[in-house]
């Protein structure tokens, strides 16, 4: 089993910049990837952003690409996402998730593990 908790969302104003943290805990390994997902209501969960935890290489949606980084460290067992240059469509709950396959998904469906989730508001 894997934990993951979330923090870090809240509310800010267009332009702004959040970071969001995803602390995990229990069985993980270095082969395996940490994602990073989010919904908006009445829209389906969209990839925003993964990491392989070995070799770090990095996987962006379209839609943030340019804007959001995200990173890790490994001694402390946590995924970030650095989010600058918000925009109001950015607002959704976003997860933290967990795939323990060699490859890396931009699909929700492949990953096992998930977060509880964090409130992101941009107001325009």
């Amino acid at each position: 089993q894997v934990q993951l908790v979330e923090s870090g969302g809240g509310l800010v104003q267009a332009g702004g910049s959040l970071r969001l943290s995803c602390a995990a805990s229990g069985r993980t390994s270095s082969a395996n990837t940490m994602g990073w997902f989010r919904q908006a209501p009445g829209k389906e969960r969209e990839f925003v952003a993964a990491i392989r935890w070995s070799g770090g290489s990095t996987y962006y949606g379209d839609s943030v690409k340019g804007r959001f980084t995200i990173s890790r460290d490994s001694a402390k067992n946590t995924v970030y996402l650095q989010m600058n240059s918000l925009k109001p469509e950015d607002t959704a709950v976003y997860y933290c998730a967990y795939d323990r396959s060699i490859t890396t998904s931009y699909s929700a469906e492949a990953y096992d593990y998930w977060g509880q989730g964090t409130q992101v508001t941009v107001s325009s």
